[in-house]
């Protein structure tokens, strides 16, 4: 059996993928051929493996940007509360293009979300006419962020 084959029969998050993971957490770009040279496989394993993390939804790899050099100088997280269960809103929630964040909580919030807009006039009309408008939702607190002062996706891997 050759490394490629072994990535097959490997469960997501064995002790190789998990070096994968980290190594993509601290530099996204990273090649294939320098991962294969800290986890001591080939790199067409490597590329396998990291195929089959994407494919099975364990990770996935984007470019994270700074919202406000993309053209949205307005970012906040909006606390809501709803009447009834809170999924059929999240669903709702998640349907909106300027959310990018939605998490069912236990709190004084039944959801926390958080949105990315061009301006204060988008960020209100997003709240009163979207949000508002979503049926359950009974009350919302925003919370505008004045300024970001970290923002990490390396926590690592267990």
């Amino acid at each position: 059996m050759n490394n490629a084959d072994s990535a097959k029969n490997t469960s997501p998050l064995d002790p190789v993928n998990k070096v994968i993971i980290e190594q993509l957490q601290h530099d996204g770009r990273l090649s294939y051929a320098a991962i294969s040279k800290v986890v001591g496989l080939s790199e067409a394993a490597v590329r396998s493996r990291v195929q089959r993390l994407i494919d099975t939804g364990v990770m996935q790899i984007i470019a994270v940007t700074n919202p406000v050099e993309m053209g949205f100088a307005r970012q906040a997280m909006v606390g809501i509360k709803v009447s009834g269960p809170p999924e059929p809103v999240a669903d709702a929630l998640e349907s909106i293009d300027e959310v990018d964040y939605v998490v069912i909580t236990a709190g004084s919030f039944d959801l926390l979300v958080e949105v990315v807009c061009e301006s204060d006039a988008h960020l209100y009309s997003l709240i009163s006419r979207q949000i508002r408008s979503i049926p359950g939702v009974v009350t919302t607190e925003t919370f505008v962020y004045l300024e970001l002062r970290k923002q990490t996706y390396s926590w690592g891997v267990k």
